[in-house]
């Protein structure tokens, strides 16, 4: 029996860093752009497609993880297939927004572009090590999600606000992370793993910062 076990790689130049930085971003922007090109050819679709498409876009991103190692060129395609899913997945969402208070869409598009900006830039700059606050996070967030199903059965006085702002603070510590993560990898093979996982924190954050807006508004 072979091992996959491999040497560690070596650090980083801080060209190569730059490159993997430039690189990462550059998947995520696709990937967005891709979303939103799902958003749009699923805006007629119901509820019932969506939780479908949510389903596939959690398989390929299964498949996603299993490829980073093995072929770049395949881990990319499952990247936007997945962007391309998640789209399908939020549009009748995003399209009820659009068409009862398309304010709020434009708001929530740039308050998330601010919040990933800011605490991205922090999480890239700090010498700290947020490991371990991310694994407070990422329970936070468990815990967070157990909350939302409570809010589908009971009724608590302004638990979508609850929600939402506890959501923004959870995923504050996430991408502040994520940024680290970007900064200090020593595989640049991973770039498309790190561009799924930023632009979850931004669907996440845009997702939460809409119910925000549209409440508001």
């Amino acid at each position: 029996m072979t091992s996959t076990t491999t040497a560690p790689s070596a650090p980083l130049t801080r060209d190569e860093t730059a490159g993997l930085f430039g690189q990462t971003m550059g998947l995520v922007a696709v990937t967005a752009g891709v979303f939103a090109l799902g958003a749009y050819l699923g805006r007629d679709l119901s509820g019932g497609w969506a939780i479908l498409w949510y389903i596939a876009a959690f398989a390929c991103l299964l498949a996603l993880n299993a490829a980073a190692s093995r072929s770049e060129q395949l881990a990319v395609g499952l990247l936007f297939g997945f962007g391309l899913l998640l789209g399908l997945a939020v549009a009748p969402t995003v399209a009820y927004y659009i068409g009862s208070d398309p304010q709020a869409v434009w708001q929530a598009g740039g308050a998330t572009a601010l919040f990933i900006a800011g605490f991205g830039a922090v999480g890239y700059a700090t010498r700290r090590d947020l490991s371990s606050l991310a694994r407070v996070f990422f329970w936070a967030l468990v815990a967070l999600i157990a909350f939302g199903l409570v809010l589908v059965f009971v009724q608590i006085p302004n638990g979508s606000l609850i929600y939402a702002i506890a959501g923004l603070v959870i995923f504050a510590g996430l991408t502040a992370y994520d940024f680290q993560r970007l900064r200090r990898t020593s595989d640049i093979r991973t770039a498309p793993l790190l561009a799924a996982s930023i632009f979850l924190d931004a669907l996440n954050v845009f997702l939460l910062f809409l119910s925000i807006f549209g409440r508001n508004n």
